[in-house]
């Protein structure tokens, strides 16, 4: 198993304690708080990447800008057409990368991502739910170093 930033260990852990239905309850209240993450007005960035790929339903933007000289924080903007699961997903990395390296968002595997949201979602959504991690980490990697 994969070592994660410590926020986003604290997510998953959470996450995997709960029964099926609680956890559901818990994905769409996280989609819920999509706009909490959302780029504010006159917030600059070092990374704008707004776009629409076919592996998603709807325009997102991966907003990114280094703190403290090497520290990530994360802003999303989605179209009114991505899932829940994806916005929920979103919201979860923007809580969990948030403070995190840059080499500590290229390093994190998808594999966290069934622990988060169940083996049954994920069958349902197929690979979607990858997603907002994949645009993430091309954000990263766009920087200089």
């Amino acid at each position: 198993m994969a070592a994660h930033p410590a926020a986003l260990s604290e997510l998953i852990a959470f996450f995997e304690s709960l029964p099926e239905g609680e956890r559901r309850e818990n994905l769409i209240a996280m989609a819920a708080q999509a706009e909490n993450h959302a780029p504010k007005p006159g917030e600059t960035f070092d990374l704008d990447d707004v776009r629409h790929d076919p592996e998603c339903t709807d325009k997102v933007g991966v907003h990114l800008r280094l703190e403290n000289g090497s520290r990530a924080h994360f802003a999303l903007s989605f179209g009114p057409k991505v899932q829940t699961l994806t916005r929920a997903l979103g919201v979860i990395l923007c809580r969990g990368l948030g403070g995190a390296s840059l080499s500590e968002v290229q390093a994190v595997s998808e594999d966290f991502v069934p622990r988060l949201i169940g083996a049954e979602l994920v069958r349902l959504r197929s690979q979607t739910v990858y997603y907002v991690l994949k645009r993430m980490k091309e954000a990263v990697a766009k920087l200089p170093a």
